[in-house]
């Protein structure tokens, strides 16, 4: 029997506010770095990619990219130390930041956040908790490890 007319009572916040959690997660060495930004789009990509190029900047940084639209780099000019490989579409699975991406969405998700501040200290307790060795064993896909350690 059901009764009708009686509403589930349960949170509930229309309003949505975001930003965006830009990183690149090292299979090899278990490093990471992130950057925050209020948008997503070429020009922020860019700025990712230059401050990306800044930390550890004598590495070179080989970094996947899938198809994303805001991944264009027609007309951006790329730090000497990053070489973009695309990957092909429809092939998330090849990228191992989707990896920690997910990690990062199983511990936030179906929690409610009064301001944008609190999620992002959230956030920002996730990456200072995440180890190198966590890293190693998210995106440690084998076919990668061969790829780029030398023998």
């Amino acid at each position: 029997m059901s009764v009708k007319g009686i509403k589930p009572v349960g949170k509930y916040k229309h309003a949505y506010k975001n930003f965006w959690l830009w990183g690149s997660f090292s299979p090899i060495t278990g490093d990471s770095h992130y950057m925050y930004s209020n948008s997503v789009c070429k020009q922020m990509f860019a700025e990712y990619l230059k401050d990306f190029s800044l930390h550890k900047p004598e590495e070179l940084k080989i970094v996947l990219i899938d198809n994303a639209g805001f991944h264009s780099t027609k007309d951006v000019v790329l730090p000497e130390n990053i070489i973009l490989i695309p990957i092909p579409p429809y092939s998330p699975e090849l990228n191992p930041s989707e990896k920690i991406w997910q990690f990062f969405k199983d511990k936030i998700a179906m929690k409610f956040f009064d301001n944008l501040k609190l999620l992002e200290k959230d956030i920002d307790k996730i990456i200072n908790g995440l180890t190198k060795q966590q890293v190693k064993s998210i995106t440690g896909y084998e076919f990668l490890i061969n790829a780029f350690t030398v023998s």
